[in-house]
């Protein structure tokens, strides 16, 4: 399997791989929070407090500073322009690691808009629908997870619930295992429990219905990871065990990839490189799905080295971006070949 992986790395040395281009910035942290508002402001964020900011495209970038945060791992980072932007911080709850900051002034100044700490709490993701309705996934506490909803812009969040399976959590991998879409469409994706499962809700998130899927999470670091939805009925979610991204305790690949076309009520398996992926993310405009993780970007099924934890693209624009480790961040330079929609819900993964 390794042999495998190793030439599809091969491959794409000498063909994908020059699409993606490393992009300086002015930090070592481990960036999973990615929020690409346009081809020119780009938002990111991860350990040590670390908040960062283009508007140029990636050409220069802008440390923005949170106060009594630089402990803090933003694992989840929503932003809306180049002023307005939520951070939302990953951790014990009983720790004061479960923060979300709101600034309105590109990062100049920052606001604590909610935090909890309730153990047992772990914020996973946060997503808008609009700039008053949005949402903050926790992994469960007392065999529920726990949802905040805010419909005010952040001012108030209120709490509402979902039971979860023994074992059952979320994972903070690239702030992508919740997604929003439309109005009032939302899922998330779980892990850890005999069963991964889809939550549904098309009411921003006040009511909720699951789906079991085809993957079996073996331990408690497998299971979905992210998810991606390019219309109310056609998604797709990625993941596997980010312990063992290769090598599997019983030698046998976890699914790490699966489809609907019904909204969330069902899920396929889906052929895919059988690595760990983190993040999955929809080409604008089209029904091509990218995923990524520790061991690369998966290019039209083969794998590149790029070792990233998230990717993202502005809506309506073909640049795509990544980030990971070490203040990796990379851009999408090169153009691939774009295929029109089809009625398949079933994602064509470059």
């Amino acid at each position: 399997m390794l042999a495998r992986i190793l030439s599809f790395n091969l491959l794409l040395a000498a063909c994908g791989a020059q699409s993606w281009r490393p992009i300086a910035v002015p930090t070592t942290a481990s960036l999973r929070g990615l929020r690409a508002v346009s081809s020119d402001v780009v938002w990111a964020s991860g350990t040590g407090g670390t908040v960062i900011r283009t508007l140029d495209s990636g050409k220069t970038w802008a440390v923005l500073r949170i106060a009594n945060a630089d402990t803090l791992d933003f694992r989840g980072v929503w932003a809306w322009d180049a002023d307005t932007a939520f951070v939302m911080s990953s951790g014990k709850a009983e720790d004061g690691l479960a923060r979300v900051y709101r600034t309105r002034n590109g990062g100049k100044d920052w606001a604590l808009a909610l935090e909890q700490k309730i153990p047992g709490m772990f914020f996973d993701a946060i997503a808008f629908w609009d700039r008053q309705h949005g949402i903050v996934l926790s992994d469960p506490v007392e065999g529920h997870f726990r949802i905040f909803l805010t419909d005010d812009g952040g001012d108030t969040w209120r709490p509402v619930s979902a039971p979860s399976l023994p074992g059952e959590g979320a994972f903070a991998a690239s702030n992508s295992c919740l997604i929003v879409e439309g109005e009032q469409n939302v899922w998330f994706g779980t892990g850890g429990a005999p069963i991964a499962r889809v939550f549904r809700s098309s009411d921003r998130g006040r009511n909720w219905a699951v789906a079991d899927t085809p993957i079996h999470p073996r331990n408690a670091s497998s299971g979905i990871f992210s998810l991606a939805f390019r219309s109310a009925l056609n998604g797709t979610a990625v993941g596997g065990d980010y312990a063992h991204p290769l090598a599997y305790p019983s030698g046998t690949p976890l699914p790490n990839a699966i489809s609907t076309s019904d909204g969330g009520k069902s899920w396929q398996s889906e052929k895919l490189a059988p690595i760990y992926l983190s993040s999955v993310v929809y080409k604008p405009r089209t029904n091509e799905a990218i995923a990524a993780g520790s061991q690369g970007i998966v290019v039209r099924h083969a794998v590149n080295a790029i070792n990233v934890n998230a990717l993202a693209f502005a809506p309506r624009s073909p640049l795509g971006w990544a980030v990971g480790p070490g203040g990796v961040v990379f851009r999408q330079t090169v153009a691939i070949q774009e295929r029109s929609v089809g009625t398949s819900g079933k994602p064509a993964y470059q």
